[in-house]
């Protein structure tokens, strides 16, 4: 159990918040749902995102003595220039290491590197390619990441299947094992990355005591769904399009070793080094750009598809509202830390669950597949202090159920992660479909990785 000392419970807390707090608490949650309804206002949640980080620090700097003291009146702007800046240096690790592996991937597919996936996954039996499919899933989610992984394999599915219903079943098992093969790795999600990058978690302790329960997340909804598919398949209509390339068979798979090789080397460089993980993505990116460009200066005949694929040009394919959402999201919840509301929001819960870790963990999972998980995970980083020893020590069991708890528990919904929204999307998955057909099985899955943790923590490690 957690021990930490408490200043004011969290009823007081709420009773002497001063007009300031509320007025950028209630900023904070009118955006937040403004975000959750982006599939209905059809505005960008990056848009929100930017507003709400603007408005909370704009406010916070109309009454800063209320949040900061032994600052003389001159130098308070000054101050608050360099709370901002503090925070927004931890914002921009994550951000340039989210930019670092979009563009790897982004090489890499451009280049032909996925290829060998869909050679992978073709079959004729439903069952077969259902299995290749979840393994396949939850392998490159966490070297890859989960948005990417799902983008990547969704797409690959149109190619190999052509009944929509069948596609849609797929598409969700994508949604769940993306999302549980990330939850292991340091680099397989965002909010994980965030946890790594922010020293609650270590490499070596997240894959080793989450990787188990991870693969139980995925297995369970898998030997479900595997009953709603029978048969065998029909192949779509037409051919695969062929990839125009001007690299060779050996050049594209260099690229797509030194890629992936790049990601996986990343945890294994900040291990060696201790600088912080997005110099080691850099590092990864600068290798794999060096390569690209030797390969595309030594061709003689030069034609526009090449220099489309070179990374100079592919890095305009980055999708920059996604880094902008990170961007406005993270600061406007470090401004919420600012105010200490999150210190109290963390001791609200503690009184509700008795302090019980799975407790806590399980709420915020669930609630991931409401609101996104990267603000509730921003947010728990901030309610609660990394401890010397105990559950919340570097690797204790509070911040590993974190990272399992906020990347599996995306699944319940389809809105829930950035995996669901990319097959609702692709496969116009509708919102009532995934929740009569696919929650439960996803609940389902969530809570045998939660059971499965307790069992390996309590008998095992």
């Amino acid at each position: 159990m957690r021990h930490k000392t408490k200043i004011f419970t969290a009823p007081v807390r709420l009773i002497v918040m001063s007009a300031i707090t509320l007025a950028i608490i209630l900023a904070f949650v009118l955006g937040y749902m403004a975000i959750a309804l982006e599939s209905f206002t059809r505005v960008n949640k990056a848009a929100i995102a930017l507003l709400m980080f603007v408005v909370c620090w704009t406010i916070f700097a109309i009454a800063p003595e209320e949040y900061i003291t032994g600052v003389a009146p001159g130098e308070m702007m000054s101050r608050i220039n360099d709370i901002i800046s503090h925070h927004l240096g931890d914002t921009a690790t994550t951000i340039f290491f989210l930019m670092g592996a979009m563009t790897i991937v982004e090489v890499v597919d451009q280049n032909g590197g996925f290829n060998f996936v869909r050679d992978l996954l073709r079959t004729t039996s439903k069952r077969t390619l259902m299995w290749r499919i979840a393994f396949l899933a939850f392998a490159l989610s966490a070297i890859l990441d989960n948005l990417t992984t799902s983008i990547v394999m969704v797409m690959l599915l149109r190619k190999l299947v052509r009944d929509p219903k069948d596609r849609m079943i797929y598409a969700s098992l994508i949604v769940i094992s993306a999302n549980a093969g990330g939850a292991f790795s340091p680099i397989g999600d965002v909010t994980t990355i965030m946890l790594w990058n922010g020293g609650m978690v270590t490499a070596t302790g997240v894959i080793t005591q989450l990787f188990i329960p991870s693969l139980v997340a995925m297995v369970v909804p898998a030997l479900i769904l595997q009953h709603k598919l029978k048969g065998e398949l029909v192949m779509p209509e037409g051919k695969t399009d062929a990839i125009v390339d001007e690299l060779t068979a050996q050049e594209r798979r260099i690229v797509f070793f030194l890629g992936v090789g790049g990601l996986i080397f990343v945890p294994i460089f900040h291990g060696m080094t201790g600088l912080p993980p997005f110099v080691g993505m850099l590092l990864a990116l600068g290798i794999v750009w060096l390569t690209t460009e030797l390969f595309y200066g030594n061709k003689r005949n030069r034609s526009k598809e090449g220099i489309k694929k070179r990374v100079s040009k592919l890095l305009g394919r980055i999708d920059m509202s996604t880094i902008m959402f990170f961007l406005g999201i993270l600061m406007a919840v470090a401004c919420l830390e600012e105010i200490h509301v999150l210190t109290a929001m963390g001791e609200w819960l503690d009184d509700i669950s008795n302090s019980n870790d799975y407790m806590v963990t399980g709420l915020i999972g669930i609630m991931s597949s409401i609101v996104d998980n990267v603000p509730l995970v921003a947010a728990s980083m901030g309610m609660y202090p990394i401890m010397p020893t105990g559950d919340m020590a570097v690797d204790g069991i509070f911040w590993q159920l974190l990272a399992y708890c906020a990347g599996v528990g995306g699944s319940m919904l389809i809105i829930g992660s950035a995996a669901g929204v990319v097959a609702m999307g692709i496969e116009r998955i509708t919102f009532g479909w995934y929740l009569r057909n696919i929650t439960w099985i996803a609940f389902v899955g969530y809570v045998a990785g939660i059971a499965c943790y307790w069992v390996l923590d309590s008998f095992v490690f």
